[in-house]
Protein backbone atom coordinates (compact mmCIF):
# COMPACT_ATOMS: atom_id res chain seq x y z
CA UNK A 1 0.00 0.00 0.00
CA UNK A 2 1.42 3.58 -0.88
CA UNK A 3 -0.91 5.22 2.06
CA UNK A 4 -2.15 8.11 -0.21
CA UNK A 5 -4.89 9.06 1.67
CA UNK A 6 -2.60 9.22 4.99
CA UNK A 7 -4.20 12.07 7.30
CA UNK A 8 -7.67 11.76 5.08
CA UNK A 9 -10.89 11.35 6.21
CA UNK A 10 -13.48 9.58 4.45
CA UNK A 11 -17.24 8.70 5.17
CA UNK A 12 -19.06 5.91 2.92
CA UNK A 13 -22.15 5.43 2.46
CA UNK A 14 -23.95 1.95 2.39
CA UNK A 15 -20.21 0.44 3.47
CA UNK A 16 -21.63 -2.54 5.53
CA UNK A 17 -21.32 -4.95 2.12
CA UNK A 18 -20.45 -5.13 -1.18
CA UNK A 19 -18.89 -2.21 -3.02
CA UNK A 20 -19.12 0.04 0.04
CA UNK A 21 -17.40 -2.70 2.38
CA UNK A 22 -14.69 -2.79 -0.34
CA UNK A 23 -14.35 1.39 -0.09
CA UNK A 24 -14.33 1.38 3.10
CA UNK A 25 -11.91 -1.43 3.68
CA UNK A 26 -9.47 0.08 0.55
CA UNK A 27 -9.27 3.96 1.74
CA UNK A 28 -8.65 2.13 5.79
CA UNK A 29 -6.05 0.39 3.52
CA UNK A 30 -4.47 3.48 2.40
CA UNK A 31 -4.33 5.45 5.61
CA UNK A 32 -7.74 7.42 5.77
CA UNK A 33 -9.78 7.12 8.99
CA UNK A 34 -13.35 5.86 7.97
CA UNK A 35 -17.05 6.95 8.73
CA UNK A 36 -18.57 3.63 7.85
CA UNK A 37 -22.84 4.50 7.23
CA UNK A 38 -24.98 1.61 6.76
CA UNK A 39 -28.51 1.23 7.78
CA UNK A 40 -28.34 -2.57 7.72
CA UNK A 41 -31.14 -3.12 5.51
CA UNK A 42 -32.57 -6.09 3.14
CA UNK A 43 -31.33 -6.00 -0.07
CA UNK A 44 -35.30 -4.31 -1.03
CA UNK A 45 -34.82 -1.44 1.90
CA UNK A 46 -36.60 -3.89 4.55
CA UNK A 47 -35.63 -3.56 8.09
CA UNK A 48 -32.43 -2.27 10.12
CA UNK A 49 -29.21 -3.68 11.33
CA UNK A 50 -26.50 -2.08 13.16
CA UNK A 51 -24.70 -5.44 12.29
CA UNK A 52 -22.85 -4.96 8.91
CA UNK A 53 -21.08 -1.03 9.79
CA UNK A 54 -20.33 -2.02 12.62
CA UNK A 55 -18.49 -5.57 11.51
CA UNK A 56 -16.98 -3.58 8.96
CA UNK A 57 -15.65 -1.12 11.17
CA UNK A 58 -14.08 -3.77 13.46
CA UNK A 59 -12.49 -5.10 10.29
CA UNK A 60 -10.61 -2.20 9.84
CA UNK A 61 -9.21 -2.22 13.21
CA UNK A 62 -7.83 -5.33 13.62
CA UNK A 63 -6.13 -4.22 10.48
CA UNK A 64 -4.47 -1.14 12.19
CA UNK A 65 -6.79 1.51 10.75
CA UNK A 66 -9.27 4.01 12.11
CA UNK A 67 -13.49 3.78 12.00
CA UNK A 68 -16.06 4.40 13.10
CA UNK A 69 -19.48 3.19 12.63
CA UNK A 70 -22.92 5.34 11.69
CA UNK A 71 -26.05 3.59 11.09
CA UNK A 72 -28.46 6.77 10.56
CA UNK A 73 -31.11 7.01 7.87
CA UNK A 74 -28.76 9.04 5.30
CA UNK A 75 -32.30 9.76 3.25
CA UNK A 76 -33.46 11.92 6.09
CA UNK A 77 -31.89 16.04 6.98
CA UNK A 78 -30.78 14.77 10.43
CA UNK A 79 -29.45 11.70 9.25
CA UNK A 80 -27.35 13.43 6.70
CA UNK A 81 -26.52 16.21 9.07
CA UNK A 82 -25.31 13.72 11.75
CA UNK A 83 -23.00 11.54 8.67
CA UNK A 84 -20.86 14.66 8.50
CA UNK A 85 -21.12 15.65 12.10
CA UNK A 86 -19.90 12.44 13.11
CA UNK A 87 -16.62 12.19 11.24
CA UNK A 88 -16.08 16.07 12.72
CA UNK A 89 -16.47 14.73 16.56
CA UNK A 90 -14.42 10.80 15.49
CA UNK A 91 -11.18 12.26 13.63
CA UNK A 92 -11.14 16.31 13.69
CA UNK A 93 -12.21 16.60 9.87
CA UNK A 94 -13.74 14.92 6.43
CA UNK A 95 -11.98 15.40 3.45
CA UNK A 96 -14.13 12.87 1.08
CA UNK A 97 -17.23 11.49 0.79
CA UNK A 98 -18.32 8.46 -1.36
CA UNK A 99 -21.99 8.12 -1.91
CA UNK A 100 -22.64 4.58 -2.15
CA UNK A 101 -25.89 3.36 -0.48
CA UNK A 102 -28.80 1.91 -2.68
CA UNK A 103 -31.33 -0.96 -2.97
CA UNK A 104 -33.81 -2.55 -5.53
CA UNK A 105 -36.92 -3.02 -6.09
CA UNK A 106 -37.15 -4.19 -9.94
CA UNK A 107 -40.31 -4.25 -12.02
CA UNK A 108 -41.91 -3.48 -15.41
CA UNK A 109 -43.18 -0.51 -16.10
CA UNK A 110 -46.23 -1.15 -16.20
CA UNK A 111 -46.37 -3.32 -12.51
CA UNK A 112 -43.90 -0.86 -10.82
CA UNK A 113 -45.73 0.71 -7.97
CA UNK A 114 -45.86 4.18 -6.67
CA UNK A 115 -44.12 3.06 -2.93
CA UNK A 116 -41.17 0.96 -5.40
CA UNK A 117 -40.74 4.23 -7.46
CA UNK A 118 -40.21 5.95 -4.39
CA UNK A 119 -38.10 3.55 -2.12
CA UNK A 120 -35.76 3.69 -4.97
CA UNK A 121 -35.59 7.23 -5.89
CA UNK A 122 -35.17 8.01 -1.83
CA UNK A 123 -32.46 5.67 -1.33
CA UNK A 124 -29.97 6.40 -4.78
CA UNK A 125 -30.87 9.79 -5.58
CA UNK A 126 -32.13 11.69 -2.20
CA UNK A 127 -29.20 9.26 -0.63
CA UNK A 128 -26.94 11.12 -2.52
CA UNK A 129 -28.13 14.63 -2.48
CA UNK A 130 -28.59 14.72 1.35
CA UNK A 131 -25.18 13.80 2.71
CA UNK A 132 -23.56 15.47 -0.61
CA UNK A 133 -25.26 18.55 1.01
CA UNK A 134 -24.46 18.73 4.40
CA UNK A 135 -20.33 17.71 3.62
CA UNK A 136 -20.31 20.80 0.81
CA UNK A 137 -21.64 23.18 3.66
CA UNK A 138 -18.72 22.44 5.88
CA UNK A 139 -16.76 22.37 3.40
CA UNK A 140 -17.68 25.57 2.26
CA UNK A 141 -17.73 27.24 5.76
CA UNK A 142 -14.20 25.92 6.12
CA UNK A 143 -13.26 27.72 2.64
CA UNK A 144 -14.69 30.87 3.56
CA UNK A 145 -12.89 30.96 7.23
CA UNK A 146 -10.16 31.31 5.09
CA UNK A 147 -9.52 27.12 5.46
CA UNK A 148 -9.95 25.87 1.61
CA UNK A 149 -10.28 21.91 1.93
CA UNK A 150 -8.94 19.90 -0.65
CA UNK A 151 -12.21 17.68 -0.32
CA UNK A 152 -13.33 14.55 -2.71
CA UNK A 153 -16.95 13.49 -3.38
CA UNK A 154 -17.34 10.34 -5.11
CA UNK A 155 -21.15 9.75 -6.52
CA UNK A 156 -22.27 6.23 -7.93
CA UNK A 157 -23.94 5.84 -10.51
CA UNK A 158 -24.69 2.89 -12.92
CA UNK A 159 -24.81 1.20 -16.07
CA UNK A 160 -28.66 1.72 -15.95
CA UNK A 161 -28.29 5.53 -15.06
CA UNK A 162 -26.02 5.65 -18.77
CA UNK A 163 -27.63 3.55 -21.22
CA UNK A 164 -30.96 2.29 -19.26
CA UNK A 165 -32.20 -1.09 -17.94
CA UNK A 166 -35.28 -3.42 -18.77
CA UNK A 167 -37.18 -3.83 -15.83
CA UNK A 168 -35.16 -1.05 -13.67
CA UNK A 169 -37.09 2.10 -14.50
CA UNK A 170 -36.84 2.94 -11.03
CA UNK A 171 -33.16 2.15 -10.76
CA UNK A 172 -32.09 3.89 -13.79
CA UNK A 173 -33.80 6.78 -13.27
CA UNK A 174 -32.53 7.53 -9.93
CA UNK A 175 -29.01 6.51 -11.34
CA UNK A 176 -29.15 9.00 -14.44
CA UNK A 177 -30.55 11.55 -12.00
CA UNK A 178 -27.19 11.35 -10.06
CA UNK A 179 -24.78 11.67 -13.13
CA UNK A 180 -26.75 15.01 -13.47
CA UNK A 181 -26.54 16.05 -9.76
CA UNK A 182 -22.60 15.22 -10.42
CA UNK A 183 -22.27 17.77 -13.20
CA UNK A 184 -24.14 20.46 -11.11
CA UNK A 185 -21.99 19.86 -7.73
CA UNK A 186 -19.12 19.66 -9.62
CA UNK A 187 -19.60 23.37 -11.33
CA UNK A 188 -20.98 24.83 -8.20
CA UNK A 189 -18.14 23.43 -5.07
CA UNK A 190 -15.44 23.82 -7.42
CA UNK A 191 -14.70 27.40 -5.53
CA UNK A 192 -14.70 25.89 -2.33
CA UNK A 193 -12.24 23.09 -2.74
CA UNK A 194 -14.18 20.54 -3.93
CA UNK A 195 -14.38 17.88 -6.53
CA UNK A 196 -16.73 15.59 -7.38
CA UNK A 197 -16.72 12.41 -9.78
CA UNK A 198 -19.22 9.98 -10.24
CA UNK A 199 -18.60 6.31 -11.25
CA UNK A 200 -20.73 3.63 -12.65
CA UNK A 201 -19.59 0.55 -11.42
CA UNK A 202 -19.72 -3.49 -12.37
CA UNK A 203 -19.73 -6.00 -9.68
CA UNK A 204 -20.81 -8.81 -7.61
CA UNK A 205 -22.87 -7.30 -5.25
CA UNK A 206 -26.70 -8.34 -3.73
CA UNK A 207 -28.03 -5.72 -6.57
CA UNK A 208 -26.31 -7.45 -9.18
CA UNK A 209 -25.70 -11.17 -7.76
CA UNK A 210 -29.27 -12.14 -8.86
CA UNK A 211 -30.28 -10.11 -12.10
CA UNK A 212 -27.28 -10.88 -14.02
CA UNK A 213 -26.41 -14.32 -12.02
CA UNK A 214 -24.57 -15.43 -14.93
CA UNK A 215 -22.42 -12.66 -15.48
CA UNK A 216 -21.79 -12.15 -11.50
CA UNK A 217 -21.09 -16.04 -10.70
CA UNK A 218 -17.65 -16.15 -8.69
CA UNK A 219 -15.05 -18.35 -11.19
CA UNK A 220 -14.09 -21.60 -9.46
CA UNK A 221 -10.97 -22.16 -12.14
CA UNK A 222 -8.60 -19.71 -10.19
CA UNK A 223 -9.02 -17.03 -12.58
CA UNK A 224 -9.11 -13.43 -12.11
CA UNK A 225 -12.43 -12.95 -10.54
CA UNK A 226 -13.89 -9.68 -12.63
CA UNK A 227 -16.38 -9.01 -10.91
CA UNK A 228 -15.39 -8.37 -7.33
CA UNK A 229 -15.97 -5.40 -5.93
CA UNK A 230 -12.36 -4.43 -4.35
CA UNK A 231 -11.80 -4.44 -8.31
CA UNK A 232 -13.58 -1.18 -8.36
CA UNK A 233 -12.01 0.64 -4.93
CA UNK A 234 -8.37 1.61 -6.03
CA UNK A 235 -10.02 4.18 -8.65
CA UNK A 236 -12.77 4.99 -5.63
CA UNK A 237 -9.74 5.68 -3.32
CA UNK A 238 -7.67 7.24 -6.09
CA UNK A 239 -10.66 9.94 -6.70
CA UNK A 240 -11.11 10.59 -2.45
CA UNK A 241 -7.18 11.44 -2.21
CA UNK A 242 -5.45 14.36 -2.46
CA UNK A 243 -3.38 13.06 -5.95
CA UNK A 244 -6.43 13.46 -8.08
CA UNK A 245 -6.37 16.93 -7.76
CA UNK A 246 -7.62 19.02 -11.39
CA UNK A 247 -10.59 15.45 -11.91
CA UNK A 248 -14.18 16.77 -11.39
CA UNK A 249 -17.20 16.40 -13.56
CA UNK A 250 -16.15 13.52 -14.88
CA UNK A 251 -17.71 9.75 -15.20
CA UNK A 252 -15.72 6.73 -14.82
CA UNK A 253 -16.99 2.86 -15.63
CA UNK A 254 -15.16 0.26 -13.45
CA UNK A 255 -14.94 -3.07 -14.19
CA UNK A 256 -12.22 -5.60 -13.18
CA UNK A 257 -8.87 -4.37 -14.89
CA UNK A 258 -10.98 -2.00 -16.69
CA UNK A 259 -11.20 1.89 -16.41
CA UNK A 260 -13.40 3.86 -19.06
CA UNK A 261 -14.26 7.46 -19.00
CA UNK A 262 -17.69 8.12 -19.83
CA UNK A 263 -17.71 10.89 -22.78
CA UNK A 264 -21.89 11.56 -22.13
CA UNK A 265 -24.20 13.58 -24.06
CA UNK A 266 -22.83 15.69 -27.23
CA UNK A 267 -24.37 16.89 -30.46
CA UNK A 268 -24.34 14.64 -32.93
CA UNK A 269 -25.28 15.12 -36.67
CA UNK A 270 -27.66 18.68 -37.05
CA UNK A 271 -29.52 20.09 -39.54
CA UNK A 272 -30.57 23.54 -39.86
CA UNK A 273 -33.34 25.07 -42.45
CA UNK A 274 -33.09 28.71 -40.66
CA UNK A 275 -36.89 28.09 -40.19
CA UNK A 276 -39.52 26.41 -38.70
CA UNK A 277 -40.07 22.85 -40.09
CA UNK A 278 -43.41 21.57 -41.50
CA UNK A 279 -44.49 18.31 -39.49
CA UNK A 280 -44.50 16.89 -43.02
CA UNK A 281 -40.62 18.07 -43.64
CA UNK A 282 -39.34 16.50 -40.13
CA UNK A 283 -39.26 13.02 -40.61
CA UNK A 284 -37.52 13.26 -43.83
CA UNK A 285 -34.15 15.12 -42.71
CA UNK A 286 -34.48 13.12 -39.01
CA UNK A 287 -34.41 9.89 -40.75
CA UNK A 288 -31.50 11.30 -42.84
CA UNK A 289 -29.54 12.85 -39.56
CA UNK A 290 -30.02 9.02 -37.95
CA UNK A 291 -28.82 7.68 -40.84
CA UNK A 292 -25.39 9.44 -40.22
CA UNK A 293 -25.46 9.09 -36.60
CA UNK A 294 -23.66 6.53 -34.68
CA UNK A 295 -25.50 3.18 -33.67
CA UNK A 296 -27.27 3.46 -29.98
CA UNK A 297 -25.68 1.71 -27.37
CA UNK A 298 -28.23 -1.31 -26.39
CA UNK A 299 -29.81 -1.11 -22.80
CA UNK A 300 -27.49 -1.98 -19.90
CA UNK A 301 -28.93 -5.62 -19.44
CA UNK A 302 -28.35 -6.58 -22.98
CA UNK A 303 -24.70 -5.16 -23.22
CA UNK A 304 -23.81 -6.45 -19.87
CA UNK A 305 -24.70 -10.18 -20.40
CA UNK A 306 -23.52 -10.24 -24.08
Amino acid sequence: MTGICTGRVAAVTGAGRGLGRAHALALAAEGAAVVVNDLGVAADGAGASTGPAQQVVEEIRARGGRAVAHTDDITTDDGARSLVTTALDSFGRLDALVNNAGFLRDRMLVNLDEDDWDAVMRVHLKGHFLPLKHAAAHWRAEAKAGRTPDARIVNTSSGAGLLGSVGQGNYSAAKAGILGLTLVAAAELGRYGVQVNALAPAARTRMTEQTFAETMATPTDGVFDAMAPENVSPLVVWLSSADSTGVTGRVFEAEGGRITVMEGWRPGPTTDRGARWAPSDVGAATRELLAAAEVAWPVYGSRLSA
